[in-house]
């Protein structure tokens, strides 16, 4: 017997899980995802998140208003008489209306190893602070954020070179198959709650444009975690002067090296970089409106001397 689902999410990430909903034999009575942004090369088309074109292609109907405030809303998402509502990455907090809007509430997926990384960016935070482990977890959603009982639980190894774009792919299928695990436990009436312990709570804040410059002047692990965890969006950065001018410059993916030098110095001739104590490599850049290169290639139209300084 399947359960009547609500599937509720927006990015790229989400739509693995609801495709696996729906191949598992669920019945999405209906998709709920964020309303259509401006995009396109001039900002003029409006386009559809990517769950809300997956849900058209599954032929799902789908509903993008801008919160639940309006009581039409939160009427119309009670109609369905959902048994449960499935929310990955949706955008919104939502009302306890919605969370109890359905027969057995809400049950979100979410990328990081509860209590700790709560919030917006669980996945780049995690590796930016050096973390080694992550995960998936299912829980059921109550009003705080991220603050609910946990359900399921899949760990993750984080390796040393792992950007958040990797595991970011890895993460949305590790939750996908997560979901559908929890959702067949909870349609059997075997899926026990366990209470999010109070210590070791960390939140996840959204990643501020002010934080994505690399700053040198660190220990190179930190640079390193630095640039790996906003790779490959927003994107760490440099600033290096080409005939008087200074060019942004962003990196992609790098690892640690041996060197010691001026933080910031170009050591070599393979973009080795002195920080703060330590060095790293620099490996895959990318500048302004150009797309991104391995070293090498990146070296043979803009030349890094040694003795360079980046900033």
């Amino acid at each position: 017997m399947a359960l009547r689902i609500i599937f509720m999410g927006t990015p790229e990430f989400s739509v693995p899980t609801l495709r696996a909903l729906k191949d598992a034999g669920h019945d999405i009575v209906a998709v709920y995802s964020q309303p259509p942004r401006p995009g396109g090369r001039r900002g003029l088309d409006l386009q559809k998140s990517p769950v809300h074109q997956a849900a058209e292609l599954l032929g799902i109907p789908v509903f993008t208003p801008l919160n639940f405030k309006d009581e039409a809303d939160r009427e119309q998402f009670r109609s369905f008489t959902a048994d449960v509502a499935v929310v990955v990455a949706y955008g919104l907090l939502l009302p306890e209306a919605i969370l109890n809007g359905t027969r057995l509430g809400c049950y979100n997926g979410h990328a990081s190893l509860l209590p700790r990384w709560r919030g917006a960016a669980p996945i780049q935070r995690a590796i930016m602070a050096g973390d080694r482990k992550t995960g998936m977890m299912v829980m059921k959603m109550e009003k705080g954020l991220d603050t609910g009982p946990v359900a399921l639980t899949r760990e993750v190894e984080i390796g040393e070179n792992t950007t958040a774009g990797e595991l970011h792919d890895q993460l949305m299928l590790v939750g996908a198959r997560a979901m559908v695990e929890a959702m067949q436990r909870l349609e059997e009436g075997d899926l026990p709650l366990t209470s999010q312990p109070e210590e070791g709570v960390l939140y996840a804040s959204k990643i501020d444009k002010n934080e994505t410059r690399i700053d040198f002047s660190r220990p190179a692990r930190e640079v390193h975690n630095h640039i790996r965890g906003l790779s490959p969006f927003p994107g760490a950065w440099f600033e290096v002067e080409f005939t008087g001018r200074p060019e942004r410059i962003k990196v992609l993916s790098s690892e640690l090296a041996e060197g010691q030098g001026a933080a910031g110095a170009v050591l070599d001739e393979r973009l080795a970089i002195a920080c703060g104590s330590g060095a790293i490599r620099l490996t895959r850049l990318q500048k302004a409106g150009g797309r991104p290169l391995a070293a090498a290639d990146f070296l043979r139209g803009t030349p890094l001397p040694a003795g360079t300084r980046l900033g």
